[in-house]
């Protein structure tokens, strides 16, 4: 069924339509209803690429994202020059996503310069000792670090821009690249012409992180794809064992089965366990106890988030543990699923181009109420980091507005982990209070969320 990733190439990474990501998606997500829900071990799992073989389609998009995705960010955001500038081992953690690979870390001072041409075109050059690949040609022929300095000051005088960004904000963590020390040597350097015109590049730092490129969306469903083959792997008998393992044991499982896919998580799996005669109440904000004995009869549930081709997923499951003599989940459990599912589909409903985060948070809570669904959201934006920059729908520990990153618009071809959960009564434990925790990755295409690998709605079964 799956070939290597690199015989799909020029199918990859051709042009393609909103109508060509939405058919992958749904391809994946018919692979996924049929055979991941069902908690049977999948065995064909996708061909994942050595790291040798990451560089080409990694390199392309970087190119791709800066070529047709940079020059209309920086119009958005009205900046004539962008400057990220960094030291060896302290790098703006933007870096990363700007330059090709394999880069390690920046050279010395690595001083990055995007200008914007009077056609629409955005130049970039570094102003180092050394060119990054062939992506960052430098403009500077060595010398000294204060030589370095006032070449970047001469460039900057060359183009005369009108408002240069530099990556400093007191509200988004990762648009606060640039170092104080920096800072400082970036104004001692310019003339007081063009120190006045530094501004904060906050704006196109939150755009430029949180929009997938058509070419990042035609790989992205198999990055899904991948951690949740490995999820259902560790739900089924070929990981657990009732009486033995134990959820620490899952756990490891999911570590070291993604070490051995040479793709690391970006947060180490966990596993809990709900269980008949746990102290709970609709009030509790529950998540299971930590290693425990998987027993029959347990509900078991996972929350894992590897990164794979710069693109990365946040994903939670359930699995029910079969007792001796059943055949079947019970029918409260099902049940319960359909309830998660249709607060997910509340939820998703109300991504509306332009809707901030809080306004899609308050519609969502309204409506389920409405419903009589007892739910918490804490959807967050996915991409080149786990927690990305974006709107923020909601918080675990806080169901109301969220500032600043909870008021930030919804804008198209952006990721999201669909994230939150609901509680509701289980009558075959006698009415106890049990939590449906689900979180499945998906893009929003300015119309519709789509999930990019499915989503589950049935339990992995253990027997």
């Amino acid at each position: 069924m799956y070939k290597l990733l690199s015989e799909f190439k020029n199918y990859l990474f051709s042009t393609a339509t909103v109508a060509g990501v939405m058919s992958i998606s749904l391809f994946s997500s018919a692979i996924s209803g049929a055979e991941f829900e069902q908690g049977r071990v999948i065995e064909d799992m996708p061909d994942i690429l050595s790291f040798k073989e990451r560089i080409e389609p990694i390199n392309e998009m970087v190119v791709d994202r800066l070529d047709n995705l940079l020059p209309t960010l920086m119009e958005e955001a009205d900046l004539d020059m962008w400057l990220v500038i960094n030291r060896e081992y302290g790098e703006d953690r933007l870096f990363y996503t700007l330059v090709p690979q394999p880069t390690f870390a920046a050279r010395r001072t690595t001083l990055v310069v995007f200008s914007k041409g009077e056609d629409g075109s955005v130049e970039r050059f570094s102003v180092s000792r050394y060119p990054i690949g062939e992506i960052y040609p430098t403009v500077w022929d060595g010398g000294t670090k204060e030589q370095q300095w006032q070449r970047l000051a001469e460039v900057i005088a060359e183009r005369d821009p009108k408002r240069i960004g530099i990556n400093i904000s007191k509200d988004w963590a990762l648009a606060d690249g640039l170092s104080v020390g920096l800072y400082e040597q970036l104004k001692a350097s310019l003339p007081e012409k063009y120190e006045s015109r530094l501004v904060s590049a906050q704006d196109l730092v939150v755009r430029w992180l949180e929009t997938r490129s058509q070419k990042e969306l035609n790989v992205y469903p198999q990055v899904v794809t991948i951690a949740r083959r490995v999820i259902a792997e560790a739900f089924s008998n070929k990981v657990i064992t009732p009486g033995v393992t134990t959820t620490n044991d899952i756990a490891w499982y999911l570590r070291e089965r993604f070490e051995e896919l040479q793709l690391r998580p970006w947060f180490q799996p966990y596993v809990n366990i709900q269980r008949q005669g746990d102290d709970t109440t609709r009030d509790d904000v529950f998540i299971g106890i930590d290693n425990r004995t998987v027993l029959p009869g347990d509900i078991l549930h996972t929350d894992v988030g590897i990164c794979y081709l710069n693109q990365c997923t946040d994903t939670q499951e359930m699995a029910y543990v079969l007792k001796l003599g059943e055949d079947v989940i019970p029918q409260g459990l099902i049940d319960a699923m359909a309830v998660g599912n249709q607060w997910q589909d509340i939820l998703t409903a109300n991504f509306v181009t332009g809707l901030t985060g809080n306004e899609i948070l308050q519609n969502t809570t309204d409506q389920s109420e409405k419903a009589g669904i007892i739910s918490s959201t804490y959807t967050h934006p996915l991409g080149f980091v786990g927690h990305a920059s974006g709107p923020t729908i909601g918080m675990w520990d806080n169901q109301g507005p969220t500032p600043i990153q909870g008021d930030w618009p919804l804008y198209p071809n952006t990721a999201y982990a669909i994230e939150g959960n609901i509680k509701t009564q289980l009558p075959e434990w006698d009415d106890q209070w049990i939590q449906i925790k689900l979180e499945q990755s998906a893009v929003f295409n300015g119309n519709t969320v789509l999930y990019l690998a499915g989503r589950q709605t049935q339990w992995h079964v253990v027997r």
